[in-house]
């Protein structure tokens, strides 16, 4: 004889209104809404599971997790300060932020305010001391990985310019090579540069030099005049 599923229980005083955060880092997953979907069917699939009354679905199309100054999370932190809520419930953690002290941030806050963070992929609830436990591990474990991934690519990139590959645009000056790795001298360009190089050491001022690349003829890999920001960095890449 089979039986019905059982809802998994929860304490007597779980968060029962929620408000569901969705965060997308890119307009283009925004305008196309997969993972915005993918969110929000997960974040209402956990409320009906546990019988939450979902107050609001709030979401920030385009955003970084770099910062929490977002104006869709703003408002759910208000609703939450204000009572219209008693939990934030998102689709995975790092929708809400990927850093370890903006979390540890939002943590302190929820308790001092006396609200919960749900999240749904990594079954982490704030309103047991085990879920804090679990979601502080997870929260750090994720920041060194992005900060060994960072190290891997600075270090690579290190090795490139080490071996005279392109890092990076190429500068005024310079042609990628037909290897699209190496940089060979643009004759036309290394004028202008040994022009502005000249008459920066005469003593002229940027704009002076910029105006004088322009009597002479010279222009920029556009097409168009100088200015004094493009002869500084110009005047530094040849010294």
């Amino acid at each position: 004889m089979s039986r019905t599923p059982r809802r998994p229980s929860r304490p007597v005083d779980a968060p029962r209104r929620v408000i569901g955060y969705l965060r997308v880092s890119t307009t283009g997953q925004a305008e196309h809404g997969v993972s915005l979907d993918a969110q929000r069917a997960k974040v209402e699939g956990y409320a009906a599971l546990y019988g939450l009354e979902l107050v609001a679905v709030l979401v920030d199309g385009g955003a970084s997790a770099s910062t929490l100054d977002r104006p869709e999370l703003a408002r759910a932190l208000s609703m939450l300060r204000t009572g219209e809520a008693d939990a934030l419930l998102v689709a995975k953690l790092d929708r809400l932020t990927r850093s370890v002290r903006d979390l540890g941030d939002l943590v302190d806050t929820c308790n001092r305010e006396g609200w919960a963070l749900l999240s749904v992929a990594d079954q982490l609830d704030t309103a047991s001391a085990a879920g804090r436990l679990v979601m502080n591990i997870l929260a750090s474990v994720g920041q060194w990985e992005r900060e060994a991934i960072g190290e891997r690519t600075r270090d690579a990139l290190r090795a490139k310019a080490g071996r005279g590959e392109l890092v990076g645009s190429v500068p005024y000056g310079f042609r990628l090579a037909e290897d699209g790795k190496n940089l060979l001298p643009e004759p036309a360009e290394q004028a202008a540069l040994e022009q502005a190089r000249e008459l920066r050491a005469s003593g002229l001022s940027l704009r002076a030099v910029a105006a004088e690349l322009d009597r002479l003829g010279f222009v920029s890999r556009a097409g168009s005049r100088f200015h004094a920001k493009q002869v500084s960095r110009m005047v530094a890449h040849a010294a």
